[in-house]
Parts: C-alpha cells; sequence; structure tokens
C-alpha cells in the first residue's frame, strides 16, 4: 500500500543524499535542468530499495561529460549514442540520459534515437506509468504527466500513451511489464494486457540478447511466477520460449496426471524458497531458476498413453536436457549457463531410485561425481520437485534426501569426495604398465576410476596390485 506521506518523505531524503545534491549544484550551475527518473521515483515511493540512480537532463551527451568529469571519479560514454553518459560520484554509479524519444522502425531490431527538449516529452515516451515521473532536482519537484502515482496506489501497470503505440515503439516492454508485475506485485490494465497479445508476433524484432537480458530479470525477482503466468496467457511466452506453453498438457477423460505447467512453477517457487533458506547471503542463481523452470520440458515429447489410464514419459530428462541446451543457445546465453542448466535437468531424476531402496557406497560417490560442481543446484533442484499433495510420499522424499545428503557429507569427510580421481596418475599408470602414452593408458585410467567410485580408497600398492591384475588379463 502506498503512503503518499511517507512517499514524499523518502523522495526529499533521496534528493538530499550527497550524490544527487553534487549533481543537481553541478548542472544548475552550468545552467541546465537535473531530475531523478524512473525506477528511483517509482522505488523511494514505494519504500523499496534503491539502487543505482538515473538522471534525466536538457543537456546533451557532451555537456553532460564537462559537467560531471569535475565531480565524479570515473566516466564512461558507451551509451553515448543513445544519449547516455555514465559516472561515478562520491562511490555511487550514476546514468544520466538527454531527454530523448527512441522508436522501431518495425524492421530493424535496433531502435533509433532523437533528442528531445522537454522532460514531459522524454516521461511520455517511456514504458510505463509508474516509470513515467521525475523529481526536478534541487527544487524537488515532481512531475508525473501520465498518471503514475494514482496507478501505483492501484497497483496497475500501464503505458503512458496508447499500448500499441508504445509497444510498437519497443517491443520489449511487453516482457517488461511481466518482470514488473512480478517485482512490484502488479497487475495489467486490460487494456495493456490485450495489447500484448496482440501484439506478440512483434517480438521477433528484438535481438535474442535483449530478450534473454530481460528473461534473467524476470528470475531474479523474488517470485517470477506472476510474470511467468502472464507471458504464457498473452502469448509472448510462445514466441521465444515455447516449451513453457507447451507443458500444458492436454488431459483426457482416461488419463489423469499432474499439470505438468504448474508443476514447473510450483518447482520454481520451492527452488527459489530453498536457495534463499540454503544459501541467504547469495546472488539469484539464474541457472538454478532456468533448470527448475525447464526441466520438464522433455515431458510433452516423450509423453505416451498406456492402456488402463497411466502415462508414462520415459527418458524425459534426456530430452528435456538437449531441448534446453538448443533454446538457451538461441536466445544467446553463455556456455557456462547452458551446461549447467543441461546437465541439471539431465540428472533430476537420478535421486528418485535411491528412495526406493538405500544406494550403496559406490552409487553415492558416482551421484557426486556426476553432479560435480553442480552438486548443492541438484540437491535444490530434486528436493524442490516434490510437489505431491500426499504428505506420507513427500515426508518420505524429503526423509530419503535427508539420508543421502548425510551419507554424502560422511564419505566426502573420509574420502575427499568432491575430488575424485585414481589413486594412480597417468604417469604411474605408464610406470608400473611399462606404456607409452596412448589409448592404453587412458582405459586404465577409466578402469581406476571405477575402483575408486566402487571401492573408495585401496591406497596407491593395491591400486598397483589390481591395475596389473586388469592389464594381465588384456594380454
Amino acid at each position: 500500500m502506498l503512503n503518499m506521506a511517507e512517499g514524499v518523505a523518502r523522495l526529499g531524503a533521496l534528493a538530499e543524499s550527497p550524490v544527487v545534491a553534487t549533481l543537481a549544484r553541478a548542472f544548475a550551475d552550468a545552467g541546465f535542468d537535473l531530475a531523478i527518473v524512473g525506477g528511483p521515483v517509482r522505488d523511494a515511493l514505494l519504500g523499496r530499495r534503491t539502487n543505482d540512480l538515473d538522471f534525466t537532463t536538457d543537456a546533451r551527451p557532451d555537456d553532460i561529460l564537462k559537467i560531471v568529469k569535475p565531480v565524479s571519479t570515473a566516466q564512461w560514454d558507451i551509451g553515448r549514442a543513445f544519449g547516455t553518459i555514465g559516472a561515478r560520484v562520491r562511490g555511487e554509479q550514476v546514468e544520466i540520459t538527454t531527454y530523448r524519444a527512441d522508436s522501431y522502425d518495425g524492421v530493424t531490431r535496433k531502435p533509433t534515437v532523437e533528442f528531445g527538449d522537454t522532460i514531459e516529452g522524454d516521461l511520455v515516451r517511456r514504458d510505463f506509468t509508474v516509470n513515467a515521473m521525475a523529481l526536478r532536482v534541487p527544487g524537488q519537484t515532481l512531475v508525473d504527466p501520465t498518471g503514475g502515482v494514482e496507478d501505483m496506489v492501484r497497483g496497475v501497470l500501464r503505458t503512458p500513451a496508447d499500448p500499441a503505440v508504445s509497444f510498437g515503439d519497443d517491443p520489449l516492454r511487453m516482457l517488461r511489464a511481466a518482470r514488473f508485475a512480478a517485482q512490484l506485485g502488479f497487475g495489467v490494465d486490460p487494456a495493456t494486457e490485450a495489447a500484448m497479445a496482440e501484439l506478440r508476433r512483434t517480438l521477433e524484432i528484438v535481438s535474442p540478447e535483449r530478450i534473454q537480458a530481460e528473461l534473467v530479470k524476470l528470475l531474479t525477482t523474488d517470485d517470477p511466477v506472476r510474470g511467468i503466468r502472464l507471458l504464457v496467457e498473452t502469448g509472448l511466452m510462445a514466441e521465444f520460449l515455447p516449451e513453457i506453453p507447451a507443458l500444458q498438457l492436454e488431459v483426457d477423460e482416461h488419463h489423469h496426471h499432474k499439470d505438468v505447467y504448474e508443476h514447473s512453477l510450483t518447482v520454481l517457487r520451492q527452488a527459489i524458497d530453498l536457495e534463499k533458506t540454503r544459501n541467504p547471503d547469495a546472488a539469484p542463481d539464474v541457472p538454478l531458476r532456468l533448470a527448475a523452470l525447464l526441466h520438464d520440458i522433455g515431458k510433452p515429447a516423450t509423453r505416451r498413453l498406456e492402456p488402463g489410464g497411466g502415462v508414462t514419459f520415459y527418458h524425459h530428462d534426456v530430452k528435456g536436457a538437449r531441448l534446453a541446451r538448443k533454446r538457451l543457445q538461441e536466445l544467446r546465453f553463455d556456455s557456462a549457463t547452458i551446461s549447467t542448466v543441461s546437465r541439471l535437468i539431465e540428472l533430476h531424476l537420478r535421486f528418485f531410485g535411491y528412495s526406493e531402496g538405500a544406494w550403496t557406497d559406490s552409487a553415492v560417490r558416482r551421484y557426486v561425481r556426476d553432479a560435480d560442481a553442480e552438486l548443492e543446484r541438484l540437491h535444490i533442484l530434486t528436493r524442490a520437485d516434490v510437489t505431491t499433495r500426499n504428505v506420507k510420499k513427500a515426508t518420505r522424499l524429503a526423509r530419503a534426501y535427508d539420508d543421502i545428503e548425510r551419507r554424502i557429507t560422511e564419505l566426502a569427510a573420509q574420502e575427499e569426495l568432491a575430488s575424485i580421481r585414481p589413486e594412480l596418475d597417468g604417469n604411474r599408470i605408464q610406470e608400473v604398465l611399462g606404456i607409452p602414452p596412448g589409448r592404453e593408458v587412458g582405459e586404465a585410467y577409466r578402469f581406476l576410476l571405477d575402483l575408486r567410485l566402487d571401492e573408495g580408497v585401496v591406497g596407491p600398492d593395491e591400486a598397483e596390485r589390481r591395475l596389473r591384475d586388469w592389464w594381465s588379463t588384456r594380454s
């Protein structure tokens, strides 16, 4: 709930902060206007944490650079073509942008930029009314030409101009609506939502890199599910991640099974909760959250209706890993994220055999080795994947996973489990067997690795004896 008196007080405190006061004085002395704009104004009014400060001004980029140099310790002009100059002022990062009006031509993926002359004109071209407010400094005058305060009171996202025009200027704004809906807990104005559905195909002119960046921002919110639902319901998700709406499997009257889409959203929420509980000081784990959202995307392609009303999804883990890799590559995710997500999806079912009967120490070692650096993420994903309403089953699975984590900890203390490797390295293998580097050394190494996984530490002497015995059977 927006409390205007408290919000105005927070705005005043923001305007009087050292970094804002320094810049306000510098621009005023140079004869230019300056205003805090967008997110910082919105967040101050809502009582949310304010991160990087954004400013707007009638000064052109060259003038901005001249003004900020004397009052900043660093400057960067990578956004100069779009009217933006960055700087570090009193230890804080700020961005200052010339009043502007940019739009897409409907063909290319790059916006055209034109500088404007008034702050009102600049604000009207922004994405949503709650982001189209500014606080002039040093005078502390709130500029709100499109009713942003009223929309914050209502908890509604609405475009300042006709939504068809706003989304036509930059179709990525439709994805931003989903992100802000999740981030702020707001609903979307009906006309704005209708335009999102109608214009969803215009997203094709936006680069995959920008779509990826917006998806990541959505996933780093405390509860991205509201935004994901909006993207699915408007058809936008189908334009860049069609595997998610495809999870809404048709259920016939004879074959009943869980709604995989709803299950996946629940897994995502539970993974985020576990992530925060187990790693409270860590930044949002995007690869983990992607894996939670995508872990069952192999199910539609592997779905089989069995006689008697059963449904199977054999090998959906392997199929899902392949689909995720392909889709994330198309969205230009980095190779490390792609590898992590696809590996987690491939492994997410591995644990469930454990609950049917205790694993040997060898099986536990292999579980750790296969997960490798992703073991903690796999712990979280596997626990989050339990969404059954059967309390007894859920309790049994939780206890089983408690047990496997306990055994991993015990074995790790005994055997340095995180760095499992044979007790003899390649050089020693060559010395023991009297062979040169080559394929046979690799085969011997794999034999010793299996020995290590199956029996744990046996000691170098015993490892050599076993190696010689194995080698003799090959001769």
